[in-house]
């Protein structure tokens, strides 16, 4: 029951990324572009999204356990660190250049463009030598 969710909750993101175009990287392109024909309107699917995560996180925090599950997977880090905010970094550079991010570039992929396949296929490469790289472990509570 617990991977029914799961895929519903993938299903139902990416039609939000969807309709909100956010899968189309001209337009997020165009909301980055700040100083030329700048389109303000994914601001509002940003803080649309920020504000039903607020609630929902404010509601999971007076529950003991999840449906599916024994307990939550919480972060238990409290501070910024030099791997987060390197990842950070390279994340708004990736996202600045290309107009992709990993959510909305899977999204697109039944549209079957060579550039967001392409992208697709680099971000896994860049999974793949992530993990080779070694980090301090970080933990989470249970």
């Amino acid at each position: 029951m617990s991977l029914f969710f799961a895929l519903l909750s993938g299903m139902l993101i990416s039609a939000g990324i969807a309709v909100s175009r956010m899968i189309d990287p001209q337009k997020v392109l165009s909301f980055l572009d700040i100083t030329g024909n700048w389109d303000p309107s994914l601001a509002l699917v940003m803080a649309s999204a920020l504000l039903i995560y607020t609630l929902g996180y404010q509601l999971v925090l007076k529950k003991s356990a999840p449906l599916f599950d024994n307990s939550f997977y919480l972060p238990s880090k409290q501070h910024l660190d030099k791997p987060l905010l390197a990842g950070a970094a390279l994340f708004g550079v990736g996202w600045g250049l290309t107009g992709y991010c990993p959510g909305p570039a899977i999204a697109a992929l039944p549209a079957a463009s060579s550039g967001t396949t392409g992208f697709v296929v680099m971000m896994i490469l860049g999974w793949f030598i992530a993990g080779k790289i070694p980090l301090k472990s970080t933990s989470t509570t249970r």
